[in-house]
């Protein structure tokens, strides 16, 4: 980067800044597990001079560091995919089933907000649309922070809940579902040449929390993509411009994981396998009566403290269902 004429490139310099970035992230775990190893060496020859209770106390704790210091190391290996370094943008959408629906979309996002701040992840609504009475009809938001991508690209996909409903007034149980959509943040130099005649823009006035932060004009842009029909939308920004950037880097990255699962289905279908990749594929169900229960049913994992999952304890899950791909 520091070669002459190297920044005079803008797009072929982002990419590869893009690209160290990411090397950087896969090395660095690898680089301090060695050296973790090298002090243990030391430490191991120390202990056969010098069998000191406290020098044999230290080369315990040292080894039990390393041990699971390599456990993360082997997770992280099963994060290989070309995007999953990256940030993410995470998509709730209301299923059908009104104001109930509405509202289990609003506790799916604050499930994903709550884990990712135990993660150390950041977190920016870039698109939000209310519910008439409660809830979320839909909303998006980026999850900042390495491997963000890696690790939600497992949540992808329609989320089941069974509860007794407080929208009803004879609190009858009922059945409402959301959808959740992952995609990775993608760089400026990334975002392809999108015809002008496939995409439909629709500009609005973005919602605010009053008074002069209201923005009073336009500004929040939504784009859909015709050919897929593929929708996003952006708020985050006052200016229209910035919002259509984000937006159209957003479409970028749905159309790249469109193409990545269609591709997966294709090797699958060659080896026998049925796949369904669309919006209706239910992966998870989260049970609050007659009993507490959540469970994954691609892995079959679940767990009964479905409060502590609402709460974002969804690591485990996450975990499962990397573990089960990667077989």
């Amino acid at each position: 980067m520091a070669a002459d004429g190297f920044w005079t490139q803008a797009e072929a310099a982002q990419r590869t800044v893009a690209e160290l970035k990411q090397v950087r992230a896969k090395l660095e775990p690898v680089e301090s597990l060695a050296g973790r190893l090298d002090e243990l060496e030391l430490l191991m020859e120390l202990v056969a001079e010098d069998p000191a209770p406290g020098n044999v106390a230290e080369a315990a704790a040292l080894l039990a560091a390393i041990a699971a210091e390599m456990e993360a190391l082997e997770f992280r290996v099963m994060l290989d995919g070309e995007y999953d370094i990256r940030n993410a943008y995470l998509s709730v959408q209301a299923g059908a089933g009104g104001t109930e629906s509405c509202d289990w979309a609003a506790m799916l996002l604050r499930m994903y907000v709550r884990w990712a701040e135990k993660q150390g992840y950041e977190i920016e609504v870039v698109d939000k649309l209310e519910g008439e009475e409660a809830g979320l009809k839909s909303a998006t938001v980026a999850v900042r922070g390495s491997l963000a991508y890696g690790y939600l690209r497992a949540e992808a996909g329609v989320h089941r809940l069974v509860r007794l409903s407080p929208f009803d007034a004879q609190n009858r149980r009922q059945t409402s579902f959301a959808a959740v959509e992952v995609s990775p943040e993608m760089e400026e130099a990334e975002v392809p040449d999108i015809r002008a005649e496939d995409l439909k823009v629709d500009t609005y006035r973005a919602s605010g929390a009053g008074g002069q932060h209201v923005n009073k004009t336009d500004s929040a842009i939504r784009l859909t993509h015709l050919p897929s029909g593929i929708v996003v939308a952006c708020q985050s920004e006052r200016s229209q411009h910035k919002n259509r950037a984000t937006a159209m880097k957003m479409l970028a990255a749905r159309l790249a994981v469109r193409a990545e699962a269609e591709r997966e289905a294709r090797l699958k279908g060659l080896q026998g396998e049925l796949t369904d990749i669309g919006w209706g594929h239910q992966i998870r169900s989260y049970v609050l009566h007659p009993y507490q229960m959540v469970k994954d049913h691609r892995t079959d994992h679940e767990v009964g403290n479905a409060a502590g999952v609402l709460d974002g304890d969804i690591q485990e899950f996450i975990e499962s269902h990397l573990r089960s791909r990667s077989k």
